[in-house]
């Protein structure tokens, strides 16, 4: 277990596991057709890249990410979830879906889980944002956010980031609808509850960062990027002061 010094600051990592909508040459014939879903947020996250790659620039941190779409193999996933096959895959042969796995799956899993190590390892932990956007309407029902953070409430480094954070947010963008643990729960299967259980509290904190697709799409939204980046590092700042 890494001693997490109470002098050195965490290290960020930012991830982004909905980037794209790929389907490897070898599955085009499973997904024949269906362009209309792959594009749609079945089939990605519209926006959250680019988002990403904003933080990333702003906060100088490198973006560790995957294109491959979510309907081939789902990377925010867990292996043991049936959830991480769709529609199109799930009936695949089992050696078909363990090759999946190992190439477009594992790839990502493996550089996130070894630069979450490599933070633990230096001494101040690692802070995990994982950008997300999500659909304005979902089964009908129109969803009351812009701005979204998701965390497990029961481990405090997070819960306090979170919130500090979104205040921080509110503060320079006051116009934003910001909420927790909002359109999903923090603490369900995902890659930060994954590296929860691979790293005690507080040497780690992991959080899914939500942006409303609606919002991005707008010509507005890089102010909303910056924002977030600026808080962002501001809460970094400050939870880095009160642990000296």
């Amino acid at each position: 277990m890494t001693t997490r010094s109470r002098s050195a600051p965490a290290t960020l990592v930012l991830t982004c596991e909905h980037a794209g909508n790929r389907i490897p040459r070898p599955y085009a014939r499973l997904f024949a057709g269906e362009r209309g879903v792959l594009a749609s947020h079945r089939g990605w996250d519209p926006g959250a890249l680019p988002l990403a790659r904003l933080l990333a620039r702003r906060l100088r941190r490198p973006l560790l990410s995957t294109t491959w779409s979510r309907l081939l193999v789902e990377a925010n996933r867990s292996p043991t979830n049936p959830r991480i096959w769709s529609r199109f895959t799930k009936e695949l042969p089992a050696d078909e879906r363990r090759l999946i796995l190992e190439r477009y799956w594992r790839p990502h899993r493996r550089a996130v889980e070894e630069a979450v190590a490599a933070a633990a390892a230096r001494g101040g932990g690692a802070v995990h944002v994982a950008v997300h956007s999500f659909t304005p309407v979902m089964d009908g029902a129109v969803r009351s956010a812009d701005v979204a953070f998701l965390f497990d409430s029961k481990r405090r480094c997070e819960a306090d980031l979170a919130r500090r954070w979104g205040a921080l947010l509110r503060q320079r963008a006051p116009q934003l609808r910001v909420r927790y643990n909002y359109p999903y729960r923090g603490n369900t299967d995902g890659l930060p509850t994954a590296l929860r259980r691979r790293h005690p509290e507080p040497c780690y904190a992991g959080f899914e960062l939500e942006v409303n697709q609606a919002l991005l799409s707008r010509p507005g939204w890089r102010r909303v990027g910056e924002a977030l980046a600026a808080s962002l590092a501001e809460a970094l700042a400050s939870a880095s002061a009160r642990r000296r």
